[in-house]
């Protein structure tokens, strides 16, 4: 029947154009090309007949009543029920709202703010008979439109193309990283070989000199009380060299001079154990020397400006790869001293009261616990805790949300994180369990739990 007999008035199919820009993970349906095409319920199949044949790739009818939504149906359902024996005469002549109660289906309805990934798993969750059926999208005008599900699954095609890119372009740049890192650390361990040597030779030598020292100051005592008098080239000489002073200081220098190679030696220490190659299998490590190893080598960054107090418990040698446990203690101290230090300069430029403000501080813990298995009549694992918390602003919720979302290897930003790595090196190379507590105003906690074997 021509369309200007039509009882029903009913306007041509429109096709959103969508999105010129490229598509990425990020993408929703909103920038996809859809249908509009509504239709009263009122309308008879011959009328809507005459669209479908107009346009062939138009998926299907979205039927309102009044203006307002009530379903869906495909061009897939109609032209079943057309090409029915007698169907073009039961049906043809007969409003849509007949045709919807025989072919009804359910509607996946989405918003078109909807992920396009993620609208393509709903498609792929409903039955099997339902797969090719066109999906509902709902617009922020209260529209609905018509997603053609094959044209969904060639764009998600396409973008999980994009996603397995960015996977190995970030896979890529990971070992990139880790080489560099173990050229790095191992460019520091010969440098801290070469420090070490001399440190030795001062550390090694300290004792004797000292010794020698004060053997030659009582030799030189003995010499003033068996000779009262001295001569005058003497006395001279020892004006001219002060020694009185001289030998109040020698001991004092030498004493600084011991304090001093001791502090070298620690510090050298400290940064070969930081910079340790990880070889194949764990090894039994001191959490608490890895600790003070790490606090040792951020002391400067510190300055007497934040407090570290440690609340050590009685832990037995945990097995682990040292090099990357020491890299997840220096992110996890680090992030804390950022974070204290960025905050003591927020107050000191807002001129807050410093009687109010209280010492910035990060609080180490560690004991042993037990945790009840998930199995019953099953043992009880033992865990290695640590805990590392300081008093500092805190994170808002929205922020935990999106570090804890970083964590994901599926996470759609490609930018790696320290506490992302941190996350991955406990629980995937080490079984552990990471956990990350904030509250604005009170401070927040990175909690690390190690299996004991």
């Amino acid at each position: 029947m021509p369309e200007e007999f039509s009882c029903c008035h009913i306007s041509p199919p429109f096709l959103s154009v969508g999105s010129d820009r490229d598509l990425n993970l990020d993408s929703t349906l909103q920038e996809l090309p859809m249908y509009s095409f509504p239709v009263e319920i009122s309308c008879t199949g011959r009328e809507v007949a005459h669209f479908l044949e107009k346009y062939p790739l138009l998926p299907g009818v979205i039927l309102v009543e009044q203006g307002k939504f009530v379903g869906m149906i495909s061009r897939r359902r109609l032209l079943e029920f057309l090409i029915r024996p007698y169907g073009e005469e039961l049906f043809i002549q007969q409003p849509l709202g007949v045709l919807y109660g025989y072919a009804r289906t359910p509607v996946l309805l989405v918003a078109e703010t909807t992920l396009i990934l993620i609208a393509m798993q709903l498609s792929l969750k409903r039955s099997p008979e339902l797969l090719s059926e066109p999906i509902v999208v709902q617009t922020a005008a209260d529209d609905y439109r018509l997603l053609d599900v094959q044209e969904l699954n060639f764009i998600s095609w396409q973008i999980r193309g994009i996603k397995n890119f960015v996977r190995y372009e970030r896979s890529q740049a990971q070992m990139i990283q880790n080489d560099k890192m173990a050229s790095l650390g191992r460019l520091v361990d010969g440098v801290v070989h070469e420090i070490l040597d001399p440190v030795g030779f001062i550390w090694g030598n300290i004792t004797y000199v000292s010794n020698y020292s004060q053997d030659l100051l009582k030799l030189i005592a003995a010499y003033d009380k068996e000779l009262p008098s001295v001569s005058q080239p003497i006395n001279q000489i020892k004006e001219e060299i002060e020694f009185d002073f001289l030998e109040q200081d020698l001991l004092q220098a030498l004493a600084s001079i011991r304090t001093g190679a001791e502090r070298l030696k620690k510090l050298v220490t400290s940064l070969q154990n930081f910079c340790h190659l990880d070889e194949l299998y764990p090894k039994p490590v001191d959490l608490h020397a890895c600790i003070d190893n790490i606090i040792l080598l951020i002391n400067s960054r510190i300055q007497g400006e934040i407090e570290i107090v440690k609340y050590y418990g009685q832990l037995p040698p945990v097995y682990c790869f040292m090099g990357q446990l020491n890299q997840v203690l220096i992110n996890l101290l680090s992030e804390a001293v950022d974070t204290l230090l960025n905050e003591a300069v927020r107050q000191q430029l807002h001129l807050e009261d410093t009687k109010t403000i209280q010492k910035p501080r990060i609080k180490i813990t560690t004991e042993v616990i037990s945790q009840k298995p998930s199995k019953p009549n099953a043992p009880d694992s033992r865990w290695i805790l640590l805990r590392i918390t300081d008093n500092g602003p805190g994170m808002s919720q929205e922020l935990q949300e999106q570090i804890i979302e970083s964590f994901c290897l599926e996470t759609k930003n490609g930018k790696e994180t320290s506490l992302a790595v941190s996350y991955r090196i406990i629980t995937l190379k080490h079984g552990g369990k990471f956990n990350l507590r904030s509250q604005l105003g009170i401070g927040t906690e990175f909690e690390i739990m190690l299996p004991l074997v």
